[in-house]
């Protein structure tokens, strides 16, 4: 029970604070208006074009903090809170999915690693649930799918690993880029936006210690139960 608390409880405890943390951030900042006036829309084509970036199409999408920037179809994805409103939260997400558009054309190393895994952990994130779901139904296949299982969180491990680097990077072009361009204003605002986006950071990094407790908690298992 106490490894299960530890590997599992803790990351899981710490993956809601990340979230709450991001809410909170982007509440706050999303009802102070960037003294450039410009939406999350306008400030991600501005830097798109300021960095000679002419092939990829800002969409607004529904829902709240999903923006993504897509490598496959070169679509920056922005929710309908950062595409229409000129906030410092807003131009600090558009200018983070903006810093993935950049590292795709400059062929980013983490990144170009991330999306050779993507198809290794779709296919892993599809199986894991009925692979678990099994090993419960039927108790006496529990610990013959046990390696099976570690192997997929490991999978899932490595992914979230390199996503680290690639998310750190993006913020941190994303706040240069902001103050070189003076779409935020240091100060209050320049603040602002590396709220929003550390508390962001914070959730990629939940989620990877999570992955983590969930993989040597069955690795533990496996090892436990060989003994």
């Amino acid at each position: 029970m106490m490894l299960w608390i530890f590997l599992i409880g803790v990351p899981f405890l710490l993956g809601l604070v990340a979230q709450a943390k991001v809410s909170s951030a982007f509440n706050k900042w999303k009802n102070v208006r960037a003294s450039s006036g410009v939406t999350g829309a306008e400030a991600a084509r501005e830097i798109l074009r300021a960095a000679n970036i002419n092939d990829v199409d800002v969409v607004e999408i529904n829902g709240m903090l999903g923006d993504h920037y897509d490598p496959t179809k070169k679509v920056l994805c922005l929710s309908s809170d950062v595409y229409h409103t000129p906030s410092v939260a807003a131009l600090g997400i558009a200018a983070h999915e903006v810093g993935h558009a950049i590292q795709h054309a400059k062929a980013y190393g983490p990144l170009r690693l991330r999306m050779a895994v993507v198809p290794a952990t779709m296919v892993v994130s599809q199986i894991l649930p009925v692979v678990l779901i099994a090993g419960f139904i039927v108790p006496f296949l529990f610990y013959k799918l046990i390696a099976f299982v570690a192997i997929c969180y490991a999978v899932l491990a490595v992914f979230q690993l390199i996503t680290l680097p690639v998310e750190f990077d993006a913020s941190r072009r994303a706040k240069v880029i902001l103050g070189q361009m003076g779409l935020i204003q240091p100060g209050v605002e320049a603040a602002g936006v590396n709220n929003v986006l550390d508390s962001a950071a914070l959730t990629y990094v939940a989620a990877f210690v999570a992955v983590l407790g969930q993989l040597l908690y069955y690795v533990m298992l496996l090892m436990n139960n060989r003994r």
